[in-house]
């Protein structure tokens, strides 16, 4: 993740291998910190999970929706972008009472080996 947060952070565009794995390591760890099925959390292409405690959704379009790209999901999963200022520009959508996840950012607390 570290690579693809440095490249960011230069007003770059991560390699797309660099790009999917820092979104799933991201996504993975945000199930791990909320976890649950009542959000589906989705950053096409590469990947959706769903996470936060609650009624468990089972059939047709999820009432709580997360959705964005992968370089605003990495942006805002590590807060280099507000939440707020992702909804506020469009970058970021979210529908349904239990899609605020700012309770469990930042995600990707990063170390020297990342």
């Amino acid at each position: 993740m570290k690579h693809a947060l440095d490249a960011l952070d230069r007003g770059e565009e991560p390699q797309r291998a660099v790009l999917r794995d820092a979104v799933r390591a991201l996504l993975a760890e945000l199930s791990h910190r909320a976890p649950g099925r009542s959000v589906e959390v989705r950053v096409p292409p590469f990947g959706a999970i769903q996470c936060v405690a609650g009624p468990r959704h089972t059939r047709g379009t999820p009432p709580n929706v997360v959705e964005t790209d992968p370089i605003t999901w990495v942006l805002v999963a590590t807060e280099r972008v507000s939440w707020a200022d992702a909804l506020r520009d469009g970058r970021l959508r979210a529908s349904g009472i239990r899609t605020d996840l700012t309770e469990y950012l930042p995600l990707g607390e990063q170390g020297p080996e990342d």
